[in-house]
């Protein structure tokens, strides 16, 4: 990080106070989220909530280390705006107060989910190719993922946005 803010490392720290506070700080910066490109319509909730948490998983996968530290660091102002605005429109949207928590607590552990998975199976297509052809010898077992090839599928925006829409479809709206 010294390196790119063009100082030494321990210059840092006239800035912050500790190595704690540039992991929040650098966090808090990958997490900030700008709003989309053009303004959807008010009542396109969804189109909102798709395009905020396909940002987030985006922000994360552009820097893979953000998605294991963020559960263990303290929440920075860009994901306490993000948190807000996802509230505010499901709220909008008619997601009741009794449901609110458990509606963005569920759409969190979706994206931190889909983001660690993402980044951790970064497969060469021959090694996809080998562990799918292995799963055949072994079809009697595991007959359903081995027909569906699950293995060969690396549509991982496609499977996010599609099960983000089996979630949102869940939501108890009023």
């Amino acid at each position: 990080m010294a390196d790119r803010v063009g100082s030494g490392a321990m210059s840092l720290y006239w800035h912050v106070d500790n190595k704690e506070a540039v992991f929040d700080l650098a966090l808090d910066t990958v997490l900030e989220y700008r709003g989309p490109q053009q303004k959807a319509e008010p009542q396109d909730w969804r189109g909102e909530v798709l395009h905020m948490l396909e940002d987030w998983r985006a922000s994360m996968l552009r820097h893979p280390w953000s998605a294991s530290l963020l559960p263990r660091r303290a929440l920075g102002p860009n994901i306490l705006n993000r948190l807000e605005l996802l509230s505010k429109t499901l709220s909008a949207a008619g997601v009741g107060d009794a449901d609110l928590n458990a509606a963005i607590w569920s759409l969190w552990n979706y994206v931190m989910g889909a983001t660690i998975t993402r980044a951790s199976f970064d497969f060469l297509d021959a090694d996809r190719a080998a562990a799918q052809q292995r799963l055949t010898s072994l079809s009697e077992r595991y007959p359903t993922i081995e027909s569906s090839h699950l293995l060969l599928d690396d549509d991982w925006d496609g499977a996010f946005r599609k099960g983000l829409g089996f979630l949102l479809d869940g939501l108890p709206l009023r």
